[in-house]
């Protein structure tokens, strides 16, 4: 079996109710780089690329497509070794890595539709049957109800089920953070999860000064509260204080994580599977961390595919020895509208009460509504 082509799908919906996550990021479009890969046995893979679309269709097209074709798919670490290295000058992450994510995730379909297999079945087995979904929102939408509505959300989360909840943070005032939190922590009760979300908006004082107002409040985790290039600065919060600190979405392949993992600087990666490397690189970076008593949490953000492929990963990761917490890893599920996610798939992959049974369909378990795919294609 050899590839035959690669095709870059730009996918854009308008949100009908823009929201605002911490450093004042307005999301008012959904957009995503799907990336469809045909093969010579008439057998078809998806991947998707995390960040923005067209950039990650522009390396694709001009820098990775023309080294697949003629490939065998079943070579996917091969081919993932050859297009690193052969834009690892110019680029050793950031869109060079989204972009070759895109296309290890549609490899790895084609293989186990190939095989008539999920991709759980290929990379260890099923840990797992079905994960349990935590729902990310409560970002900021009305700016003088910003506490009202944190509550009147996550009670509608913790009434459908969900029993882990992560909301944002970094409203650019510590005290409102905490009520914010501590509102939302009243509502739920202490039987469902609570993690906070900054988006790397704090300084290490910052946040460290944020996190000890929040450590009564019994949280999950403290996720990204500062940029992600200070390594070191990730190791002044997490020894300071006394919850988790997670983050991970914004770093690249196994050498990206290499030093997090082995200084401890975070108590959770989250490497996300569209941005981090794919499917193979993805596997390095939990063994790395499974090997240094690290958490692996992915991170997930984007359409139906992306959402498959991280369920697909999920399943497959085992369970890490409890220091903080005795559940094994979950599922981001994001809960602000997105049709590319809720409609892309033939038969999407859906929460209930909280779970989310993992596709045992061939590949990433899921079929692509190409009526779909051209409604929202925009290149």
């Amino acid at each position: 079996m050899k590839v035959t082509s690669v095709t870059c799908h730009l996918l854009q919906s308008k949100v009908e109710k823009p929201f605002v996550s911490a450093r004042g990021w307005v999301y008012s479009t959904r957009s995503s780089c799907i990336v469809e890969i045909a093969t010579d046995a008439g057998i078809t893979g998806w991947g998707e690329c995390y960040g923005p679309a067209a950039v990650n269709k522009a390396l694709i097209e001009t820098q990775y497509a023309p080294r697949i074709i003629g490939r065998d798919p079943f070579d996917v670490e091969v081919v993932w070794e050859d297009l690193y290295n052969r834009i690892k000058d110019y680029g050793a992450q950031g869109f060079a890595i989204t972009a070759l994510s895109g296309i290890d995730i549609a490899l790895w379909d084609i293989m186990g539709r190939a095989v008539g297999k999920p991709i759980h079945k290929l990379i260890g087995g099923a840990h797992r049957t079905e994960v349990m979904a935590y729902a990310t929102g409560l970002y900021f939408i009305d700016m003088n109800r910003l506490v009202e509505e944190a509550v009147e959300e996550a009670v509608g989360y913790a009434e459908q089920g969900f029993r882990a909840i992560k909301m944002k943070i970094g409203l650019g005032d510590p005290a409102l953070d905490h009520r914010r939190v501590k509102a939302v922590r009243d509502a739920i009760g202490p039987d469902v999860k609570l993690a906070v979300d900054a988006n790397h908006c704090f300084t290490v004082p910052q946040a460290i000064r944020l996190g000890r107002m929040m450590e009564p409040l019994d949280l999950l985790w403290f996720e990204e509260p500062i940029s992600p290039e200070d390594h070191d600065g990730y190791v002044e919060v997490t020894r300071a204080l006394d919850m988790a600190v997670a983050g991970g979405e914004n770093d690249f392949t196994r050498w990206g994580f290499r030093d997090i993992i082995a200084k401890k600087a975070m108590d959770i990666v989250q490497p996300d599977v569209c941005a981090a490397g794919g499917i193979s690189e993805c596997r390095k970076i939990a063994t790395l961390a499974s090997a240094h008593g690290v958490e692996c949490v992915p991170h997930a953000w984007g359409s139906a595919i992306g959402l498959a492929a991280t369920v697909q990963f999920l399943a497959a990761l085992p369970d890490t020895p409890p220091a903080f917490r005795p559940i094994p890893p979950m599922l981001e599920f994001e809960q602000t509208p997105n049709p590319l996610r809720d409609d892309l798939a033939q038969e999407p992959i859906r929460q209930v009460k909280g779970i989310v049974k993992v596709p045992d369909g061939p590949g990433l378990g899921i079929e692509v509504n190409r009526e779909v795919l051209a409604r929202w294609k925009v290149g």
